[in-house]
């Protein structure tokens, strides 16, 4: 972020005390990249476990929204860059001490983990997709001959499933971690200014993931899973939350004054109605409800925490910019 600083009280007035920098793209990119962490941890997770058979959504299907949604966030990303012709630079260096940097290379590494753990889970999760592309290859006489090859590309990432698993499970957290350390490096903000960035859009992104795995899934017993882990990281984020502000209140006076933001700013009505009463804490009342056998449709609750975890980081963000450690 680049931090402009207004000296003539004329051109002050005239564009107003926040000067903003960033818009609706990093908010929404910031929601995508922590939705793909969840579903890439979540997914990899019930592998590890061998479920299979009993929680088809997750282990055959979610993880096929993962690059899709990622795309579409770097896409956001993108059209916010200054310089668009020049992102390739990211990939020349590699600087430990930039998460710009170290989050750039780790978004690299999700696509090929993705392609494989999509392949490795094809033929069990798309089985009809899966049938019709092997007869239409059985079919075509030039085709016929690479039918092997066909086989191989999806036995070999399903063979050693697994330890791509592995593999994609410190890489999905390191996204999701990414994602909160990427404004809390900016130190020139004191809302941001809070290790607690991290594992807050990491906590909020699987649970979002969980989420969308109880809106998609069509099998009882996998929605009362995920409506259960959603609950609970609800409550963890919950947990998170409280600390931030505590944390804040007992920081710094610039500290205190930009979690006033959310403590009777002008933030404060939006983020404890619809962020954490509408986006939170009510889908976890809905979810016990339904966990209790009330009939509460799962799907009301599932799109709550969604769009509550795209509101988060809308909050979060303004919030950001409008805090400085100085009064312009």
């Amino acid at each position: 972020m680049t931090e402009i600083t207004v000296t003539t009280n004329k051109v002050q007035n005239l564009v107003g005390s926040n000067l903003h920098v960033w818009g609706w793209e990093v908010p929404v990119y910031l929601f995508l990249g922590g939705l793909t962490a969840g579903i890439l941890v979540i997914v990899s997770y019930m592998i590890l476990r061998s479920k299979g058979k009993n929680f088809a959504q997750t282990t055959g299907r979610l993880v096929f929204l993962a690059p899709i949604a990622l795309s579409i966030g770097m896409l956001a990303l993108f059209l916010d860059l200054e310089h668009k012709l020049y992102v390739w630079r990211f990939y020349t260096t590699f600087k430990i001490t930039s998460p710009m940097s170290w989050g750039s290379w780790v978004l690299l590494l999700v696509y090929p983990l993705s392609i494989l753990a999509i392949l490795g889970t094809f033929r069990e999760g798309f089985p009809k997709i899966f049938a019709r592309i092997e007869g239409f290859i059985k079919s075509q006489k030039i085709l016929k001959k690479h039918i092997n090859k066909f086989y191989l590309l999806f036995d070999f990432p399903k063979k050693h499933i697994k330890l791509v698993a592995k593999l994609t499970i410190p890489v999905g957290m390191l996204l999701g971690i990414y994602t909160g350390i990427l404004l809390s490096a900016l130190s020139a903000r004191p809302f941001w200014n809070s290790a607690l960035m991290g594992p807050l859009f990491l906590v909020s992104g699987v649970s979002t993931a969980a989420a969308l795995v109880v809106l998609l899934s069509k099998e009882h017993s996998e929605k009362v899973f995920f409506t259960k882990v959603d609950i609970g990281l609800i409550f963890v984020e919950l947990g998170i939350l409280f600390l931030f502000i505590i944390g804040m209140l007992s920081s710094s006076a610039q500290h205190q004054e930009a979690v006033k933001l959310i403590l009777g700013g002008e933030l404060t009505a939006f983020f404890w109605i619809i962020v954490v009463g509408l986006g939170l804490m009510l889908p976890a009342f809905l979810e016990t409800m339904e966990l209790r056998g009330k009939k509460v449709p799962a799907a009301i609750a599932a799109m709550l925490v969604l769009v509550g975890g795209v509101l988060l980081r809308f909050v979060i963000v303004e919030a950001g910019q409008i805090s400085s450690w100085i009064k312009y």
